[in-house]
């Protein structure tokens, strides 16, 4: 008898699984969960279409990104993810431009004055505005010389060593002959 109380008793747990599985709730659960499924596998394959044309210019790769995301469902995305583009194409296009407007100010940045910002041509050798001195002028022909020439270029006149070179020379100069009589005072007896 207990056997069959057994047997009962496992046919009423087993015919309740049973029978939720044969209901209608059992269905309706079934079905909105592979609904959902689907439209997040739709919504993920939406989301790497829209990402790759973001990131990748050439239209045919980013159908094989596309198709990526969707074939292996759930699992394309991430090895999508793996090896997408690091960045966007408007970032890219906003990065060269910004580049190409440095390299401008960079070239133009020779036509100011390094003092006052003011305007200058490539011809000055003092800014018309403060007064720095912008060039040397050769000795010779007084046309304006770069400060790395060896030689005039137009006259052919060597070109000595920059006035800043020469202060520089004449203050350690100074400064050595300073440091020397100070020594000599102190070496003095007094009186």
């Amino acid at each position: 008898m207990t056997s069959w109380v057994l047997a009962q008793q496992n046919d009423d747990l087993f015919g309740g699984v049973s029978d939720f599985f044969d209901s209608t709730t059992w269905h309706l659960i079934r079905n909105l969960t592979i609904f959902f499924v689907f439209v997040f596998w739709l919504a993920t394959v939406f989301w790497v279409y829209k990402d790759a044309r973001r990131r990748i210019a050439d239209p045919w790769l980013v159908g094989v990104a596309t198709v990526l995301g969707a074939v292996p469902p759930f699992l394309g995305p991430i090895v999508y993810l793996f090896f997408r583009p690091p960045e966007y194409l408007e970032d890219v296009r906003e990065r060269e431009l910004e580049i190409k407007a440095m390299e401008e100010r960079l070239a133009a940045r020779d036509l100011r004055c390094p003092v006052c910002r003011a305007e200058v041509e490539p011809g000055f050798l003092i800014c018309p505005v403060c007064t720095t001195k912008l060039k040397q002028s050769c000795i010779n022909c007084r046309a304006p010389l770069e400060a790395l020439w060896q030689i005039c270029p137009y006259c052919e006149t060597p070109v000595d060593a920059p006035t800043a070179v020469r202060r520089a020379d004449t203050w350690e100069e100074q400064s050595r002959a300073a440091g020397a009589s100070a020594a000599r005072r102190r070496k003095r007896p007094s009186p």
